[in-house]
């Protein structure tokens, strides 16, 4: 008799962070239901870091699946390639988005014991974009989607 893992059971730290994105999402949207969902840094750096959780992530599926099922894999490493591509928009759009304080007076993040906010979004950006570097060509960066459905 064979054991197999439910579905459920396979990633469930995956499943925990989906869990969490869709809890997000509907609370931005009970909070405003008729205006738009206010967007700020804070958001955006969460975002980020889930977004950098699921390259790496397909980054070890596309590694592992490459070699059994080298067209899935292909697959995989054209999703992380897009991903990456994602993440790096939020980045951008995070550095966009004025810098806000509680009180209403000028920021001072160096007052910060664990340093400024804005190091943590930038050093895992940076910390994601070497493995970017190390497996994608700019050109494959910038090249537009054009995988087609299989099926």
């Amino acid at each position: 008799m064979t054991s197999r893992t439910r579905l459920d059971d396979a990633h469930p730290y995956l499943r925990a962070a989906s869990a969490g994105v869709r809890h997000h999402t509907r609370a931005l949207a009970r909070s405003a239901p008729t205006a738009p969902p206010v967007v700020d840094r804070v958001h955006l750096d969460v975002l980020h870091a889930h977004l950098t959780a699921l390259h790496q992530l397909l980054d070890q599926l596309a590694e592992s699946a490459r070699p059994p099922h080298p067209a899935a894999g292909r697959h995989l490493a054209t999703a992380h390639t897009r991903l990456w591509q994602a993440t790096a928009e939020v980045h951008s759009a995070f550095h966009l988005l004025p810098v806000a304080s509680a009180d209403g007076t000028e920021c001072h993040p160096e007052r910060l014991p664990e340093g400024p906010p804005v190091l943590t979004i930038c050093q895992r950006h940076l910390a994601a974009g070497h493995i970017v570097r190390r497996k994608t060509t700019p050109t494959d960066l910038n090249r537009p989607h054009t995988t087609a459905c299989v099926r």
